[in-house]
């Protein structure tokens, strides 16, 4: 007997259509994509886009970053998916206008029950609010909402929700110190021209 002939371990986590799909996305990218000069932006974009993906005006794409589905991408205007990032998205990915990945960063957005005999696998959506900056080599992990203007330091990982406006940084990432929130309005000053005027009140 085969104690191993119904190892869920040994059972494909996607099913064959998921499967070829992605092939094809694969194989379409090294060939039209990932060879392409890092100008090419706007090229490599109509190439996600062809592929079901959801993307904003003004993006960069890198040639050599890594997006395992494009169709469940979907961006904002003026993001950035920068050299050898790699976005790991079954459970999906949204980017809000003005994120930032740079370099060697690593969405994963899918992990496994490790409690369970099954290994059972667990996706999650991962969602960047406007103005985030996720740092060089630095990983945001299942279901982690990185919140408007927060920072990922470099080779970080998180797996909690970031608060807006604030510097995270370690393995695992902590809050290290807020950040400028630059779209916050001015106080505007009184008029001199006003105060001159009151001060001659009697």
């Amino acid at each position: 007997m085969n104690v191993y002939k119904n190892d869920p371990y040994k059972k494909s986590t996607f099913p064959f259509s998921n499967r070829l799909r992605r092939f094809i996305w694969i194989i379409s990218w090294k060939l039209l994509g990932k060879w392409t000069p890092i100008p090419f932006h706007n090229w490599r974009v109509f190439l996600v886009r062809l592929f079901g993906a959801k993307i904003g005006l003004a993006n960069a794409i890198y040639p050599d970053c890594k997006i395992w589905a494009p169709w469940l991408l979907e961006t904002g205007d003026v993001v950035t998916i920068g050299p050898g990032v790699e976005v790991y998205n079954p459970g999906g990915v949204r980017l809000g206008h003005h994120t930032v990945l740079s370099q060697n960063s690593y969405l994963c957005g899918a992990t496994h029950n490790y409690n369970d005999i099954n290994f059972a696998y667990l996706k999650r959506r991962i969602v960047t609010e406007p103005y985030v900056w996720i740092c060089a080599r630095a990983v945001v992990l299942p279901g982690v909402v990185c919140r408007e203007g927060s920072i990922l330091g470099v080779s970080s990982v998180i797996s909690k929700d970031m608060e807006a406006w604030t510097v995270y940084s370690g393995h695992p990432a902590i809050k290290i110190k807020k950040r400028k929130n630059f779209l916050e309005a001015p106080v505007p000053l009184p008029d001199k021209t006003d105060i001159l005027d009151k001060d001659l009140i009697p």
